[in-house]
């Protein structure tokens, strides 16, 4: 599983970067995201499976920090 650490990325640039490398990962694959701060909580969750990704689990870290776990669908969304 590949891993991106968003953590030092503000909005809107978070889901970008998770946009990009979910497009790198094959379809059916997962990638874990580390990200920071409520907005990017809030939004990068809901964007991917806004554009038909499988959000497998969502879990809080430390010092606001969450784990995001997405299943890449790149077809027959």
């Amino acid at each position: 599983m590949k891993t991106l650490d968003i953590t030092r990325e503000v909005c809107p640039m978070t889901y970008v970067r998770v946009k990009l490398a979910i497009e790198q990962v094959a379809d059916g694959d997962e990638l874990e995201v580390i990200l920071k701060g409520a907005e990017p909580a809030k939004n990068v969750p809901r964007s991917a499976a806004e554009d038909g990704h499988e959000v497998r689990s969502f879990e809080p870290l430390d010092q606001g920090r969450h784990r995001l776990v997405l299943r890449a669908r790149h077809g027959g969304r």
